[in-house]
């Protein structure tokens, strides 16, 4: 148990770069013990090294998340270093740019091992040191696409959805541990590499969509977690009114969503590219991205407005030819 005074210890996974550097570097301004772990030494060690200007204590772990042994003995450091756990992220995760029909079944599997079975690996290596302390906080990294569909990352979404109903399922498991906080982020689209160095069978550059979100706002939100567990937390906090929204007109908001993505999300052309899904990147890593979005935030608003008019007019157009009020267009 934590004595008062004494620094948390924490795990970030996927903390070489992106959301999982940011995170770590907030929990080191908190003064927290961070254990970092992804695959890649030398950006851990370049993520510890911010840790420690920052204030904080960082503690080098390589993981691969798709293997338990590689996760259990993440766990097993972080104790046998600092002798407990207070807080694990499940942060790591890739994306496929492609359609379920397209691109490789084993790329697809993919990100079903790390999105998901690498947060399953977490939950079974931290959830026994949780009881044996009767306390600790598991946060899951999510996306406001485990509450909505998108039309060119399907395994990304089906991965994020079973992350949600991961988090559920602990919360029903720990219920007789109050003190045990199981909590989920849920942020809109980051300006982090992810776009850049994902899977890609589009033959298209992806591009983040408005509004962006800087990864140190996101991180800022997920640490908040740590000092104020709460079951959800959406970044930002809009993005739920979205959710709503979908919730009363769904058909409306999915044909829009497919457009903007249609529209904004793809870019220039480029030949497929594997990414990062099997190995790592071989750029450099980074907290920030370089794909911004392709249409500002003003314009996006007013484009959207006006589609769904369109939309809405399609509709209605519709629902008059099953009805044999209008002729059907040849």
């Amino acid at each position: 148990m934590r004595r008062r005074g004494e620094s948390r210890v924490a795990v970030v996974t996927g903390a070489s770069s992106g959301l999982g550097r940011a995170t770590a570097y907030r929990l080191a301004e908190r003064g927290c013990r961070v254990a970092v772990a992804a695959r890649r030494v030398d950006e851990l060690e370049r993520t510890a090294a911010g840790c420690g200007e920052r204030g904080g204590q960082a503690l080098v772990v390589p993981t691969d998340v798709t293997r338990e042994d590689a996760v259990m003995r993440l766990a097993d450091t972080t104790l046998s270093t600092w002798g407990r756990i207070d807080v694990w992220i499940n942060n790591a995760g890739v994306t496929l740019f492609a359609p379920l029909e397209g691109g490789a079944l084993a790329d697809h599997r993919r990100v079903l091992e790390t999105n998901l079975f690498g947060a399953i690996h977490g939950a079974r290596a931290v959830v026994p040191v949780f009881r044996r302390q009767r306390r600790g906080t598991l946060i899951n990294i999510g996306s406001v696409l485990s509450k909505i569909g998108h039309p060119f990352v399907p395994s990304y979404v089906i991965s994020k959805f079973a992350v949600h109903g991961l988090t559920e399922a602990l919360r029903v498991e720990l219920a007789e541990y109050p003190d045990i906080h199981v909590c989920t982020a849920f942020p809109y689209a980051i300006d982090t590499p992810h776009f850049q160095v994902a899977a890609n069978d589009l033959g298209r550059h992806v591009h983040a969509m408005p509004p962006v979100q800087s990864p140190e706002k996101v991180a800022r939100a997920v640490v908040d977690l740590v000092d104020h567990p709460r079951r959800q937390s959406f970044v930002p906090k809009i993005a739920e009114l979205g959710l709503v929204i979908h919730r009363f007109f769904p058909r409306t908001l999915e044909r829009l969503l497919y457009r903007a993505l249609g529209r904004f999300h793809l870019g220039a052309g480029e030949p497929p590219v594997e990414g990062n899904l099997f190995r790592p990147a071989d750029e450099d890593a980074a907290v920030h991205g370089r794909r911004p979005p392709r249409i500002g935030a003003p314009s996006f608003i007013a484009w959207t407005g006006r589609e769904i008019l369109r939309i809405e007019a399609d509709a209605v157009r519709h629902r008059l030819r099953r009805w044999h009020v209008l002729p059907t267009t040849p």
